[in-house]
């Protein structure tokens, strides 16, 4: 869609948050958390590319864990995708970016209490909602940055003059109710790192 994010041309710009990057942060976020991890289960919708597959499973390589990636498209295919994961022995399930899947939150919420499988999603809401952990992009500084973005287009700057933004700040959010439920003990460490606990 862009030439570049300093230079996007055409007439776009905006934000990224960094979708791919994030996906494999979050395997980086779920070894922290959980002792021993080893195998992966990432649900995935393929509408959203490639890229988040890509990058995470370059960054499971680099942390030695095992990673299955599972496409899940509709809301009939999420119990399926998370009892395969259960029955490929995944330690965890670290739930892509995508609007399909952040529409689908509480079915995956559901089934991975179900079988007992901690899993990271990308939105606090995720985690507000019954989720263990989120990892996200400072929403708050986007939609701030995005108001400026608008403004300045509004009083004449063209969108393809306009470098294409990235998040400056993550929030990690845990809900410390679904960690006993899995009998989780979240290290120190990580509650420190915390910018939301969810008791």
């Amino acid at each position: 869609m862009i030439a570049s994010l300093s230079r996007p041309g055409g007439n776009t710009t905006g934000l990224t948050i960094l979708s791919p990057e994030l996906s494999a942060k979050r395997l980086e976020v779920l070894r922290d958390i959980i002792p021993g991890l080893s195998r992966v289960t990432a649900l995935w919708d393929p509408t959203t590319g490639a890229s988040q597959v890509t990058m995470t499973t370059s960054a499971a390589l680099s942390l030695n864990l095992k990673l299955e990636v599972l496409e899940v498209r509709r809301r009939e295919e999420v119990a399926a995708a998370v009892r395969a994961a259960r029955n490929s022995q995944a330690d965890a399930l670290n739930v892509f970016s995508s609007p399909i899947l952040a529409s689908l939150h509480r079915e995956i919420i559901a089934f991975a209490a179900e079988y007992r499988l901690p899993a990271i999603y990308q939105w606090k809401e995720h985690v507000e909602a019954g989720g263990l952990v989120s990892y996200e992009p400072g929403l708050a500084a986007i939609w701030r940055q995005s108001a400026i973005i608008v403004a300045k287009v509004l009083k004449g700057v063209k969108p393809a003059d306009l470098p294409v933004e990235q998040p400056t700040k993550f929030d990690l959010a845990l809900n410390l109710g679904t960690a006993k439920s899995l009998d989780l003990t979240i290290p120190p460490s990580i509650l420190l790192r915390a910018d939301e606990v969810i008791e």
